[in-house]
Parts: structure tokens; sequence; C-alpha cells
């Protein structure tokens, strides 16, 4: 079994479907992984990198952010690495607005009954302790 780490561009052109040439290439990808029995693992940092090019550039709410990577991130052949945290962390985006790295911390502390240290007083709003340096 063969195990192929995916950028956020793969990511993206299948979660945009655009360009249509690229899409292409990138669902014969995933399809022709499912038929070898390849591993498609993603890395929290480029979920974070999609998202953020989602809001961005394509203008994505977060809860299109949360549906449309989700659709992707759940193919047969695709692995999360820290996925709960990853889903978490999209559910937080779309519940709450927050940047998906911010959302993801805000996991983080919570899980570990740490606080945030950051200068942006947003992190008051999520729900978790947090301090300005």
């Amino acid at each position: 079994m063969k195990t192929y780490y995916v950028d956020a561009n793969v990511l993206l052109h299948l979660a945009t479907r655009t360009p249509e040439g690229l899409y292409a290439r990138a669902r014969g990808f995933v399809k022709q992984a499912e038929e070898e029995g390849s591993r498609l693992l993603v890395h929290p940092l480029h979920v974070a990198t999609a998202a953020c090019v989602l809001r961005g550039y394509y203008e994505y709410a977060p809860t299109e952010v949360l549906e449309v990577p989700s659709i992707v991130l759940n193919l047969q052949p695709v692995r999360v690495i820290e996925e709960a945290r990853v889903f978490g962390a999209l559910k937080e985006m779309a519940r709450t607005g927050a940047d998906f790295d911010d959302a993801f911390l805000v996991l983080l502390a919570r899980e570990h009954a740490g606080a945030v240290a950051s200068f942006d007083r947003d992190f008051k709003k999520l729900g978790v302790a947090w301090i300005g340096p």
C-alpha cells in the first residue's frame, strides 16, 4: 500500500471543482488511490491552508468551508491526521466564524485545560481562557 501526503492545492481543486482540468486530475488521483488501496493523508496545516483560501480567495462563508472540505476529507482513501481535532475545528469555525487555525487552537486549549495567549481579543468570544501577552 502506498501512502501519499496531500497538498492543500489538491484539496482546493477537489473542493471547488475548478479549474475543470485540475479538478479532473485530482479526482482521477483519488479514484486511482482508491482502486490501488493507497492512503491519502492530509495534515491539519493543509486543511488550515485550504480553509483560509476558501474563505479569502473564494469568499466562502464559514459554514460553506465546513461543508465542502468535509466532503473531500471523507472520501474513501483520504485519512486526516488529527481527524477529531480537524473536524472539531471546522465545526467551531462554522459555529463562531473564527479562522480555522484559531478554532484549532481553541480546541487544543480546551482539551488540555489551558489558555490561549494571543494579541487577538476575539478569543474572548470563543469560550476559552485567554490572556493578552
